[in-house]
């Protein structure tokens, strides 16, 4: 492959090509990332193309799940999606014609007698002679002598002998066409110029070039990315939290922030940025800087980048975030209350890291206050009562009932009282909220509003004096 063939084209054609067989994977959402980067970054095309010739574990509602995953991640497609499985007449003339040019043969050759070959052959691959019959597989004649070239744009060029090659079965005894023969026609008859794909289908490649070579096809550019591994350094799962894009959506992840962390899973920009703007990925990506090791998928580091992203969007855009999130995680009051989610929000968003810690920290302003035993017990002692009786003269009187001026009483109230500043203000918290975790005591109260301040107050006064240990 000569230079000019080892950079991406001004224009390519790239794909992503999912097997529908579960949810997305965040290991093929940051593939389909990656080719959607490449075609927005260079005036290409992304061509969304379904693998779904494994009809057992192909069903319309895993093609259903993979479409809204890239959806919500705001990953679109120029072409698609084409269903491979539709394109069987495709695969059956191209079997023909390799077929009429003695290029591939049928052979009834049972496992056994491969095996058999291989061992009277010192382990060479297996080579056969047409053979019709019941059954009858069809098989790529390999090569006996030389070397199949991957030339990777992230590894560099990858050899495999041929003489260790089976000649290949590309067709089974009833016809259909197995998946390196489907891919590699798919690839060519769609024009597509640059695979970009996971490193577990590095050892399909050499077979999906002899199959492309045989049809007389020049081959696309080759980049395989290294797979994503945990913390542990072990292969990623369920065991390392969130598996799927529908797990980090339900987990309150937003969009723009996985795609973020996804490209630089792998790839780094040249000056080691890491808060970017999927705009600037655009701009920016290039498959020559993605490295050849593992990369490390790490939650905690998603969920910090997420808070960034969080606190840095426009509050309307987080008020639509925030009200999509809640209505789907079954709190339809607040989602219905564009006013009250408004000021939940503007409170809660420097201090909430996802979505779905957006809805403990204002849960008060919708609900009545939670039953915490243990919040309670902690802090509605020794002198919480009169300082909670006495921090009712400011609730009902301050004007506005705003938080700088409720901040300002508040202060005054505590060096009145010679307290230290928790000794009014958390028995506060737990009063209106029932938890001490809450944003800021001030906004906490301003958008609860004065009438219901007080009324949660004297309640909490009310079971202090019955002296219950439980509302």
């Amino acid at each position: 492959m000569g230079a000019d063939q080892q950079v991406m084209s001004q224009s390519p054609r790239v794909r992503f090509a999912p097997s529908p067989t579960g949810a997305l994977h965040i290991g093929g959402a940051r593939t389909a990332l990656y080719n959607w980067l490449v075609a927005r970054g260079s005036q290409g095309k992304l061509v969304l193309r379904i693998d779904d010739t494994d009809r057992e574990r192909s069903t319309p509602e895993n093609v259903a799940q993979i479409l809204d995953a890239l959806r919500w991640l705001e990953l679109d497609w120029d072409e698609g999606p084409l269903s491979q499985a539709e394109r069987a007449e495709r695969h059956r003339a191209r079997i023909t014609e390799l077929l009429d040019s003695g290029k591939a043969y049928p052979d009834t050759a049972t496992a056994e007698e491969v095996r058999a070959f291989k061992r009277a052959h010192g382990n060479a691959g297996y080579r056969g002679e047409p053979r019709t019959g019941e059954g009858a597989a069809v098989r790529l004649r390999v090569p006996d002598e030389g070397e199949t070239v991957v030339h990777d744009l992230i590894r560099g060029p990858v050899k495999f002998e041929n003489r260790l090659t089976d000649d290949l079965v590309i067709a089974r005894g009833d016809g259909t066409p197995l998946y390196n023969f489907a891919v590699a026609v798919d690839d060519a008859e769609m024009k597509i110029t640059d695979v970009i794909r996971g490193d577990d289908h590095l050892s399909n490649t050499p077979k999906q070039l002899l199959v492309l070579g045989a049809l007389g096809f020049e081959p696309p550019r080759y980049a395989h990315l290294p797979l994503l591994h945990g913390p542990d350094g072990k292969k990623l799962s369920k065991r390392h939290g969130a598996a799927s894009v529908q797990e980090l959506r339900e987990a309150g992840y937003l969009p723009a922030a996985i795609r973020n962390y996804l490209a630089l899973l792998g790839w780094g920009a040249e000056d080691d940025t890491t808060i970017l703007p999927t705009s600037e990925l655009v701009d920016r990506f290039s498959i020559d800087r993605v490295g050849r090791a593992s990369a490390i998928f790490d939650e905690r580091k998603l969920r910090w980048l997420n808070g960034r992203f969080m606190r840095d969007m426009p509050l309307e855009e987080y008020v639509d975030a925030a009200a999509a999130h809640l209505e789907r995680e079954g709190h339809p009051e607040a989602a219905a209350d564009p006013d009250r989610l408004r000021a939940a929000c503007a409170i809660a968003q420097e201090k909430a890291q996802t979505l779905c810690e957006l809805w403990p920290l204002v849960r008060f302003l919708f609900e009545p206050p939670v039953d915490d035993p243990k919040a309670w017990s902690k802090v509605m002692r020794d002198g919480a009562g009169p300082n909670l009786e006495a921090a009712l003269g400011p609730l009902r009187s301050v004007e506005p009932f705003d938080a700088p001026n409720l901040e300002r009483e508040l202060g005054v109230l505590v060096e009145r009282l010679g307290v230290k500043a928790r000794d009014v203000y958390q028995p506060l918290r737990v009063a209106i909220t029932g938890t001490t975790v809450s944003p800021g005591i001030f906004d906490s109260l301003a958008a609860l509003g004065r009438d219901r301040a007080v009324e949660r107050v004297e309640a909490a006064l009310e079971r202090l004096r019955a002296g219950a240990d439980r509302p």
